[in-house]
């Protein structure tokens, strides 16, 4: 069966995006700072069609989140916005062309069609709960990993329930104080977590974990 992976930039005290997360400033603020470790490589722009970019350690640890991936699984909030879809719902936060390039369920507590962008993205909207969602998303990946692209109540979700596999988090060293902390709300949940590498990086460091059943 397929793996489902979590793969998330942090601060270095623990949140996954800043304070005041808004249509203007979806990260939060200050939460730009978490990705700015791959937005200058080579690996990242060139498949958003940039030219030029860096190569570093960084370069492997990205390359290879993206292998084997076949399907992913959002929160609402990642998607853009909350609450009810209106009459005139929305298209969120990524465009005409996202970059996830795969069929992406988005869990929600409110109906809505399919939504079909460029490059092979589909945003599936699941009303029925997180392992609808992670069953639908397996079958569209046909053997490939699962990625849980966030934000951190999704992932609070998996990890609760004992669904990840595994965890890969980038930590960079800011602090942001305050925002949505990754491991927050994980109620009692006894989850136990085996290193399986570590890798230091321009202004970043990467960190895996295997979750042990």
């Amino acid at each position: 069966m397929s793996r489902l992976r979590l793969d998330l930039s942090i601060s270095l005290d623990g949140f996954a995006a800043g304070p005041n997360q808004s249509e203007k400033d979806p990260l939060g603020e200050g939460g730009t700072q978490l990705h700015e470790w791959a937005l200058g490589l080579a690996a990242w722009r060139k498949p958003h069609g940039y030219e030029g970019g860096e190569v570093n350690a960084s370069t492997e640890v990205l390359e290879e989140s993206l292998e084997n991936l076949g399907a992913a699984v959002m929160g609402r909030n990642m998607f853009g916005g909350e609450g009810a879809w209106g009459d005139d719902p929305w298209d969120g936060w990524w465009g005409d062309d996202p970059p996830f390039h795969m069929p992406v369920f988005v869990v929600t507590h409110h109906e809505r069609e399919a939504l079909v962008k460029d490059g092979g993205t589909t945003f599936t909207f699941v009303t029925d709960g997180i392992e609808s969602a992670l069953e639908q998303a397996r079958k569209a990946a046909d053997g490939k990993d699962v990625a849980v692209s966030g934000g951190a109540s999704i992932a609070q979700q998996y990890l609760r329930a004992g669904l990840l596999d595994e965890i890969r988090l980038h930590v960079v060293p800011v602090l942001l104080g305050d925002g949505a902390r990754l491991f927050d709300n994980l109620g009692g949940a006894e989850v136990k977590l085996e290193s399986t590498r570590t890798v230091e990086a321009p202004g970043v460091t990467h960190l895996a974990y295997r979750v042990v059943s």
